[in-house]
């Protein structure tokens, strides 16, 4: 696909943005229940509960009281990807979303209102794999070669593109082809119908939870740095709810801490919130395998040298993460302008965000228990 049919599908996905933006009303749940309890729509980006953030920050914060202390109720609902979640605080469904990155920026550019508040997952979560016994060793060695992605508007694909240009080489020397994830994509690489997958961690500890193994493809310094899911809301949402906002983060950064210290305690909350998560088999079945998947997704969500008892500035994005993940999100034709950070990333909340007593919310994941009650 050549990189004006790409910018094309990134202008039409963001395009009914653009329009549900001009068209949406204020901020979905801005009312105050009895008792000072604020009430905030999440839009979860994926159309499947899994262990990820919505585990990592919701269903954690509810389940052992961080949202309770922050005069907090969370009502979840679900959209299709990115894109969607977006669509939702645009309209005015939702209050906020955990999204991509590109999403946000690309979202922007065409005009929608809506910025980045917080960081969520801050190391580069996409990486190269194949079979342990492939001849492909670098990324020169792709060349010829079928690489499955989740599919070709994905930002597996985007990823797969610039690891091959990187490379040197273009894109008429590589195959994309869309697998999915899971036992589908699995399938075709061990099938030979792709020499090698384009995923994200997590979906690939998820695939070896299973037997199988791959060996990884070293990624080139250009990935480092990138930023990906990231806390949006509406601009007006923010104006007009920023204490309600600042309570909804610091509830979710020391669930995010709880669950770096305590990540089985984290999934047997996830459990409790999202059952379906579970799919008819008994926690004690699942929960080895799911916490294994949300370790995965866990390190890609918090600092990548240091103990959980030192991580601080939960949430902060720097200068030079913002220009990268900006040039790189240009690149991969998801947005065709240069990006003026203030106009996109606002950091003015994380400072109280960050006004918890992280010694007690590492002292609570220690002290939880681990068997089923």
């Amino acid at each position: 696909m050549k990189r004006s049919q790409r910018i094309g599908c990134a202008a039409l996905a963001v395009a009914a943005l653009s329009a549900t933006a001009a068209c949406g009303g204020g901020s979905a749940s801005s009312s105050q229940e009895k008792g000072g309890t604020a009430t905030i729509e999440f839009s979860i980006a994926s159309a499947v509960i899994g262990p990820k953030e919505e585990v990592a920050t919701y269903a954690v914060g509810k389940e052992e009281g961080f949202l309770d202390k922050e005069r907090i109720k969370v009502e979840t609902s679900n959209a299709d990807g990115s894109v969607a979640a977006l669509q939702a605080v645009a309209s005015g469904s939702a209050d906020i979303t955990a999204a991509d990155v590109g999403a946000i920026l690309a979202a922007r550019e065409k005009g929608v209102p809506v910025k980045a508040i917080g960081g969520l997952v801050q190391n580069w979560p996409w990486v190269m794999a194949v079979p342990p016994g492939s001849g492909i060793k670098t990324a020169a060695d792709l060349k010829g070669k079928k690489i499955g992605v989740i599919s070709l508007a994905s930002g597996s694909a985007m990823y797969a593109r610039a690891y091959a240009a990187n490379a040197g080489l273009d894109e008429k020397d590589i195959e994309l082809l869309p697998v999915g994830v899971g036992a589908q994509a699995a399938s075709t690489l061990k099938d030979g119908k792709v020499d090698a997958l384009a995923l994200y961690t997590q979906a690939y500890t998820t695939i070896e939870n299973t037997g199988t193994t791959y060996r990884y493809l070293e990624n080139p310094d250009m990935f480092q740095g990138i930023r990906s899911i990231t806390f949006a809301v509406r601009e007006d949402t923010l104006d007009k709810r920023r204490d309600e906002l600042v309570r909804f983060l610091r509830a979710s950064y020391q669930s995010m801490l709880f669950s770096a210290v305590n990540p089985e305690a984290a999934m047997r909350d996830g459990y409790q919130v999202f059952p379906q998560v579970l799919a008819g088999k008994s926690a004690d079945d699942r929960i080895a395998g799911d916490t294994k998947i949300f370790e995965t997704w866990m390190k890609s969500a918090t600092p990548s040298s240091g103990s959980p008892e030192d991580f601080t500035d939960w949430g902060a994005i720097n200068d030079q993460e913002w220009q990268k993940t900006a040039a790189y999100t240009k690149e991969s034709g998801q947005i065709t302008k240069d990006v003026r950070i203030d106009d996109v990333w606002d950091d003015s909340l994380l400072k109280d965000a960050n006004d918890f007593d992280s010694a007690a919310v590492v002292a609570r994941a220690q002290k939880a228990g681990t068997a089923t009650d």
